[in-house]
C-alpha cells in the first residue's frame, strides 16, 4: 500500500469516528407515537433548590407524572446572550449566578451530563439563526434548581439554549417552532421564568404570608392564564398591549421570553394544566404550565 492511500484510509477512519457519535445519538432519537408534554416553570427564588416546599414538591411530581426523558432543554431567564448558542459541553458546570444567599446554596452541585450531539442535532434543526455551539456557560440557577428536584440522580443530559436579548418578542416565538421535532423524540423542552416578575416592587416583608399578590400582579396573571388556555399566542407576543399593567408585571422580558418558547411548541390539542399558581411576595407569580 502506498502513502497516498494509506494517508485515504485513516482520514476516512477518522472521519467516520467524529461523526459517528452523533449518529448514534440521532438514531436513539427515532419519533415516538406520543409527543413528550413542553414545561413553563416560574423558579422564583434560588432557595427553591434547597427547600423542601409546595413549589419544589411539585416539581418532584412532575419528574414522576411525565415520560422519563432521553434529554432536557431549558431555555433559562438567567442566560442572556447576543446571538443564539446552545451548550455543547459534556459535562456543563453548575453556575451559582446569584449572591447574598446561605452557603448551603452555594455548596450544591447538579453534575447531570451535556450532549454535544443533541447540541449538534439543534444547531441543524434551527436554520434562523444560526446557532452557535457553546463550551463556556453550563447550568444556571434558572435550570439545575429546578431540574435536581425533577431528576435528583442527574443521569439524564441536560442542555441550555440561550435567549438573545437584543431581539423582540416575536423572533423567540419563530426560533422556537423550530424545535417542535424534538418533542417526537424524547426531548423535554423547559422554559424556566416567571410570568409576572417586578424584584424592585417585592414586599419583602409578605414574602412570608401565603398567596400575597399586589392587585396588578393578580390581575396579570389571570390575562395571562385565560390567553394561555384559549391559545391566543398573537396577543401574549404582543404582551405589552395586553393591559397597562404589563408593564409592572414585565419591567424587563427576560423570565417573560421562556414562556414564548414552550408557546411556539403547542399543538393542536395539547391539553393546558396550570400548576404552582401562586403569588409571592407581591409582584412574583410562581404559575407554572404544562403544555401536552
Amino acid at each position: 500500500m502506498n502513502r497516498k492511500d494509506f494517508i485515504k484510509i485513516i482520514s476516512g477512519g477518522a472521519a467516520m469516528a467524529s461523526i459517528q457519535p452523533l449518529y448514534n445519538w440521532s438514531k436513539s432519537l427515532h419519533e415516538e407515537d406520543e409527543k413528550l408534554p413542553v414545561l413553563f416553570i416560574g423558579h422564583g427564588s434560588p432557595m427553591n433548590a434547597i427547600e423542601d416546599n409546595e413549589f419544589s414538591k411539585r416539581w418532584q411530581q412532575m419528574g414522576k407524572e411525565i415520560p422519563t426523558p432521553k434529554a432536557v432543554v431549558v431555555v433559562s431567564a438567567h442566560w442572556l446572550t447576543k446571538g443564539t448558542m446552545v451548550t455543547a459541553m459534556p459535562n456543563p458546570k453548575t453556575i451559582h449566578d446569584f449572591g447574598g444567599f446561605p452557603q448551603a446554596l452555594f455548596d450544591v452541585q447538579y453534575p447531570a451530563p451535556g450532549s454535544p450531539e443533541l447540541a449538534t442535532e439543534i444547531q441543524k434543526l434551527i436554520t434562523n439563526p444560526a446557532v452557535e455551539l457553546d463550551h463556556d456557560w453550563g447550568l444556571d440557577h434558572g435550570t439545575w434548581s429546578v431540574v435536581k428536584h425533577m431528576y435528583p440522580d442527574a443521569d439524564i443530559p441536560v442542555l441550555q439554549l440561550s435567549i438573545d436579548y437584543y431581539k423582540p418578542a416575536a423572533y423567540h416565538y419563530e426560533l422556537a417552532k423550530q424545535l417542535l421535532s424534538l418533542r417526537k423524540k424524547g426531548v423535554l423542552i423547559i422554559g424556566s421564568g416567571n410570568m409576572v416578575h417586578n424584584l424592585r416592587m417585592v414586599a419583602w416583608d409578605k414574602l412570608n404570608q401565603p398567596e400575597y399578590g399586589y392587585d396588578w400582579a393578580l390581575e396579570m396573571n389571570a390575562i395571562f392564564k385565560e390567553k394561555i388556555t384559549n391559545g391566543f399566542h398573537k396577543e401574549l407576543i404582543q404582551y405589552e398591549k395586553l393591559n397597562k399593567a404589563a408593564t409592572l408585571a414585565i419591567p424587563s422580558p427576560d423570565h417573560y421570553y421562556p414562556l414564548l418558547y414552550i408557546l411556539a411548541l403547542q399543538t393542536e390539542n395539547d391539553k393546558v394544566e396550570f400548576f404552582n399558581d401562586k403569588a409571592v411576595g407581591g409582584s412574583l407569580t410562581m404559575t407554572s404550565v404544562k403544555i401536552g
